[in-house]
């Protein structure tokens, strides 16, 4: 989670039900969404308190500009008893509220969840100021139009809105006049759901984020609301309370993207007609291969400090991803299953149980086997049979050497800046594969890999 300056918050805390035992504290969320709590003082200074068996699932606090704040799933990083003085602790929280205070046992539910995303108004790139000069260019007419809201159907029962904020100039304005706008999302469910649902709807839209724009992004601006938990305007006049959210999300790249869109895979022009679709087709690939998915992203956001591990990714990657979308198999399964039962018969009784093992994942094609029919479709842009062949080589050996370090496999093995060339090959097809999951045709793959400078260099080195 991106925050644009640290969160620093100082205030009261206490436990639920216990609003009598209030001690002072300094709330700090850093940014990536790391939210930790100092406290003067325990919350429970019993003997049981002291033994190391404090409940401190949820923790309520008042804090200054902000009021309420609900932390939960908090636990004691440093624990210190002041016997005659003064001794502050330090407790990790894995989430924050602002603008609530929740009962113990109370369930944390939502009818909308807002957020933004690094990068999402150049994806979107919907934009409602315009700009006009004079004809001598010393004059200039600027006019904002607010835009429409965008509504999805997810087949997960949420609605994925696209809309847009803005500010307009305040008066006077005698030497500076400032319009912004800024995109942002909210899914939105008409019946209450828990927070974690929300997170794991929002989790898969930035990663879809993450592979439409070719960078590791974050999200930001994370905010709430409920149908139950509202503030009177007027006598006759109520709305829901927005609810600031904060809790260590991933993907959070330490250093801010660079957003190029002439580096992105597509953007949401290029998939307005059909954009319900492809947002469905996304949720239905995670269903199916989010292993997958989650090899590709470890690999590419940076997550591996060494080429070798980003390697191993990417090949373990490709082979789930083939097995997940495909039931290729060697020989038909019952001509296998008849075949094993026969070897079975004929082995000696005490060896039976090895060979069972042995021949359990006898009839799945091999890494070889798959990274070649991943291909396959793309070969075209993959150079000639015996470079791909290369390629499929040296998936193979490299990965066997990696995982079990046979010395045999050492020098048949791809090293150093050939290593970094054959990851790029395979992060490559698997981003072609990615967008077929989406729903792209193969001609408008073919138009993508035209026009995307990013993705031609990582197939130009043969």
């Amino acid at each position: 989670m991106r925050l644009k300056e640290e969160y620093k918050k100082s205030g009261y805390f206490w436990l639920p039900g216990n609003e009598d035992k209030k001690i002072p504290g300094t709330l700090t969320i850093s940014d990536g969404g790391d939210i930790e709590l100092e406290v003067v003082g325990l919350f429970d200074e019993s003997i049981k308190g002291l033994n190391g068996e404090d409940d401190l699932n949820r923790i309520i606090g008042h804090v200054e500009k902000d009021g309420f704040v609900t932390l939960d799933n908090c636990f004691y990083k440093k624990k210190n008893y002041a016997f005659f003085g003064i001794a502050k602790s330090l407790i990790h929280v894995n989430q924050a509220l602002s603008g609530v205070a929740y009962e113990q046992d109370e369930k944390v539910t939502f009818h909308t969840v807002s957020f933004s995303i690094e990068g999402l108004n150049e994806w979107v790139g919907i934009s409602g100021i315009s700009v006009a000069y004079g004809d001598d260019y010393r004059t200039a007419t600027i006019n904002y139009t607010p835009q429409d809201e965008i509504i999805y159907n997810l087949i997960n029962e949420f609605k994925l809105h696209i809309f847009f904020g803005y500010t307009l100039p305040g008066l006077p304005a005698t030497t500076e006049a400032k319009i912004t706008h800024k995109t942002y999302l909210k899914l939105s469910s008409e019946k209450a759901r828990e927070l974690p649902e929300f997170i794991y709807a929002l989790h898969q839209i930035t990663y879809l984020l993450c592979f439409a724009v070719d960078a590791t992004v974050a999200i930001s601006d994370v905010s709430a609301t409920s149908n139950e938990i509202v503030m009177q305007i007027t006598e006759n006049k109520s709305r829901p309370v927005n609810i600031k959210i904060f809790y260590p999300s991933l993907p959070f790249p330490k250093e801010h993207p660079k957003i190029d869109f002439h580096r992105m895979l597509f953007r949401f022009a290029h998939i307005r007609e059909n954009a319900e679709e492809i947002f469905n087709n996304w949720l239905n690939a995670y269903s199916v291969i989010s292993p997958a998915i989650g090899l590709y992203f470890s690999a590419v956001s940076g997550s591996h400090k060494y080429l070798d591990g980003k390697f191993l990714a990417l090949a373990q990657g490709l082979e789930t991803y083939h097995r997940r979308t495909s039931s290729e198999t060697l020989m038909d399964r019952s001509e296998f299953r008849s075949m094993m039962a026969k070897l079975l018969w004929m082995c000696p009784k005490e060896n039976r149980r090895w060979l069972r093992g042995r021949l359990r994942y006898g009839n799945e094609i091999n890494l070889g086997q798959r990274i070649k029919k991943i291909i396959e479709p793309y070969k075209s842009y993959i150079g000639n049979g015996k470079q791909r062949s290369k390629i499929i080589r040296g998936v193979v050996n490299t990965r066997n050497y990696l995982t079990h370090y046979s010395e045999e496999l050492k020098d048949e093995s791809v090293k150093g800046a050939n290593l970094w060339v054959l990851c790029q090959k395979m992060e490559a097809i698997f981003q072609l594969h990615l967008l077929q999951q989406l729903g792209f045709t193969v001609s408008e793959i073919q138009e993508i890999l035209a026009s995307n400078y990013k993705l031609q260099q990582k197939f130009s080195e043969i």
